[in-house]
């Protein structure tokens, strides 16, 4: 068996420098709980940043996984397989679009909908080739491809990786009299939006924000994409965020949860007169739509359905806004707490600037509960969704007693 701290001089010895992961390794997960090496068992609050809605190793997903794996794994779409159709029929009828291009990642997906919703500017809005502007929000989180960093406004992630992608405006989010202002600049093609901004440390819109953005796109014949590859897949008590709005994305782009977190698998999600502009030969991925990742997905959100888990989502993350700001209200602390369904984040009263979040993330780990800082003063808390009650408020309690000890 190798050790934690072998494991951990490993990464650090042969791995690229590209991530600061808390100090603890994991060896083993089921359901909402993880082990290390050593037989240490956690309460898993990130969730593999919302891959794992599902929970760890989920039985049903990991039979179907398995049984596939010895089936067919890869055709590649140079021919086709008897498991794609049945993939996107099913994604189809479930969210309500009439196509489906699948992808694997997070960042695919969002570099996907971009070209998509170009090649729709020029095919069919009849804006000048290469001149179409998509609009972007600021402390936007969409990846780290080159295009996506080109509009990010993260240093870290930006700074050094040049010269940009040009073609994007950039305007504060959840101030829809600035989309206003930026849709009557010329030759805009669409407005690229994360529903709830998760790694700016879960900031939610104000109320009705997204339906006016929607009906402000529509009023100027401009795509309205939603960025749900975090949000998506009953993390914040829907199955959608932008249900919580009845609002339809003329893109809509999933990953992380829709395989549960089993296998890398997205999907841009479109009608006909949008997709439509994609023909062969003009985007496609190797593994993209992949017969094992494709049965996969489908048994994810089977899983998200016969399990109710927007609905427990919902439920817990009520329960769990209600007890943190109890937390809040009694300790200097802890400054605020936010979120939606079990997408949440509690923000620390020190500056952005400060290490107090992680300090605080540390201990956390000792009591048994691992969490991860998304900025100096905000941890952000998005336990799998098949969590129960008795769980969450266990770990409220640890939390209660991490604050408490921490303050001494």
């Amino acid at each position: 068996m190798i050790s934690s701290t072998q494991a951990i001089d490993l990464e650090n010895t042969y791995g690229a420098h590209n991530y600061h992961p808390l100090p603890v390794v994991l060896e083993k997960g089921k359901g909402v709980y993880v082990w290390d090496p050593e037989g240490n068992r956690y309460f898993d609050f990130l969730s593999a940043y919302s891959a794992v809605n599902q929970g760890h190793c989920h039985p049903k997903i990991t039979q179907a996984l398995v049984e596939q794996a010895q089936t067919l794994t890869l055709t590649s779409r140079a021919f086709y397989s008897n498991v794609l159709g049945q993939f996107e029929k099913y994604l189809s009828d479930y969210f309500g679009f009439n196509k489906i291009l699948p992808m694997n990642t997070g960042a695919e997906g969002v570099e996907t909908a971009i070209k998509i919703c170009r090649k729709w500017a020029y095919e069919k809005k009849g804006i000048p080739e290469n001149e179409a502007q998509i609009i972007i929000c600021e402390n936007n989180f969409h990846g780290r491809t080159t295009t996506i960093i080109s509009f990010s406004d993260d240093s870290d992630a930006k700074k050094n990786f040049g010269p940009y992608t040009p073609g994007f405006i950039k305007i504060p989010y959840n101030d829809i009299e600035a989309l206003k202002e930026a849709l009557k600049q010329p030759n805009v093609a669409g407005f690229l939006i994360e529903p709830i901004q998760g790694e700016a440390g879960v900031v939610v819109p104000d109320d009705g924000y997204l339906k006016r953005a929607y009906n402000a796109c529509h009023n100027h014949n401009v795509l309205f994409i939603a960025d749900e590859v975090q949000t998506g897949i009953a993390r914040t008590g829907d199955l959608l965020a932008c249900n919580h709005e009845q609002v339809k994305p003329d893109i809509l782009i999933l990953g992380k949860a829709l395989s549960g977190g089993a296998y890398p698998v997205s999907a841009i999600l479109a009608d006909d007169n949008i997709m439509s502009v994609i023909k062969p030969g003009q985007h496609g991925s190797t593994y993209g739509g992949n017969p094992l990742g494709c049965k996969v997905a489908i048994t994810a959100l089977e899983v998200v359905k016969e399990e109710q888990l927007a609905q427990n989502a919902k439920v817990l993350g009520d329960l769990f806004r209600t007890e943190m700001q109890k937390l809040v209200d009694k300790y200097d602390l802890l400054v605020k707490i936010r979120g939606r369904g079990l997408l949440n984040a509690v923000v620390i009263n020190d500056t952005p600037e400060s290490d107090t979040a992680w300090r605080f993330c540390l201990d956390l780990k000792e009591n048994g509960l691992l969490a991860k800082p998304t900025h100096g003063n905000i941890i952000r808390f998005a336990p799998p969704l098949v969590i129960t009650k008795q769980e969450l408020l266990e770990c409220v309690s640890i939390i209660r007693k991490t604050v408490e000890n921490f303050i001494k």
